[in-house]
């Protein structure tokens, strides 16, 4: 969908458009880079969480960056090579599954391509939507600390990205989700998010797209609205249609559907949606047969536990260390 305008989509799929999942690249459910880089920065999370158990100390957004540097590797090599790349370690990076392209952003590829420092400041102008779309786990690590989600979440995003409307947008879904999982509804946790966090003159123009959002959500024509949002192409936009599609629609099922159709980044509208309805609702919230088909369902599910573990009290870091060293 990433690449298809409206009039594509309506004369593929008819005048609903999509309304699940079809065949692309992939089996049926396949995944995106989105969900790819996703699962990356949970594993990067639970592995600063087990460093800073064993050592008193860990530099999460380091920590995350190193995990996005396992990821480019499956963007640039097949898995056969997997043994004689360095620096990869941990059980995620085995699955061969993940070793597969799924239209991977350019920023994010020439970031880390030419990263040399763990945790440096990308060298360039970008605000594409590569860092709000993988960064909501950050509010799940730390879900009664929005401020906190939303300082590690904003220095990551500065690993990739250069301009400062990426940083703070995925600033604020990290704060946006830590609010919903302390209870908050999702206009609550909006509107504390640009009120708490979006104060900064760089973070303006993230919050105005926010605040167009909330003036949008539950108007007669809020659909309508998702072209004076734009494209989805960029962070702050991106955020704001997944906001809009979030609160206006009906059922999680048809909101996720409104963040698709539309002529823009659909998979990131997607994404973006899907974070703040799973962290508001819970997986229950989506049809059964989506979750079904999802592909490698397995490891998503096997992440979440891990990292829902890794916040417990009297975690056993040693024991997590040989699936997630350190580092």
């Amino acid at each position: 969908m990433e690449f298809l305008s409206t009039p594509q989509i309506v004369a593929r799929f008819g005048s609903k458009g999509i309304t699940g999942f079809e065949p692309d690249n992939g089996p049926l459910g396949a995944v995106t880079d989105d969900t790819q880089m996703t699962m990356f920065t949970v594993e990067g999370l639970i592995r600063a969480r087990v460093r800073q158990e064993l050592e008193g100390v860990a530099d999460w957004p380091a920590v995350a960056h190193h995990a996005y540097l396992r990821w480019l590797s499956t963007q640039l090599h097949p898995h056969t090579a997997r043994p004689s790349i360095d620096g990869l370690d941990g059980w995620l990076i085995e699955d061969a599954r993940l070793w597969s392209q799924r239209a991977p952003g350019t920023t994010c590829l020439v970031a880390l391509k030419s990263a040399t420092t763990l945790g440096a400041p990308a060298e360039n102008d970008s605000k594409g939507c590569g860092t709000v779309m993988r960064d909501a786990p950050w509010g799940l690590a730390f879900p009664d600390d929005p401020d906190t989600a939303f300082r590690l979440a904003f220095e990551a995003a500065r690993t990739t990205h250069g301009h400062p409307s990426a940083h703070y947008a995925s600033g604020a879904i990290a704060a946006i989700v830590s609010r919903l999982c302390a209870g908050l509804d999702l206009r609550d946790a909006v509107e504390r998010t640009i009120t708490g966090n979006l104060r900064h003159a760089n973070g303006v123009e993230v919050a105005a797209a926010l605040v167009m959002a909330l003036q949008f959500a539950g108007q007669p024509g809020w659909r309508s609205s998702l072209l004076e949002l734009g494209g989805g192409w960029v962070a702050e936009e991106a955020l704001a249609i997944a906001v809009l599609c979030a609160l206006s629609a009906e059922a999680p099922r048809q909101a996720l559907i409104a963040a698709v159709n539309h002529d823009g980044d659909s998979d990131s509208t997607g994404a973006i949606c899907g974070n703040l309805l799973g962290a508001a609702l819970g997986a229950d919230a989506f049809p059964a047969e989506w979750i079904a088909q999802l592909e490698m369902r397995d490891l998503l599910e096997t992440l979440a536990r891990d990292l829902a573990d890794s916040l417990m009290p009297g975690f056993d870091a040693r024991a997590f260390e040989v699936r997630y060293p350190g580092w």
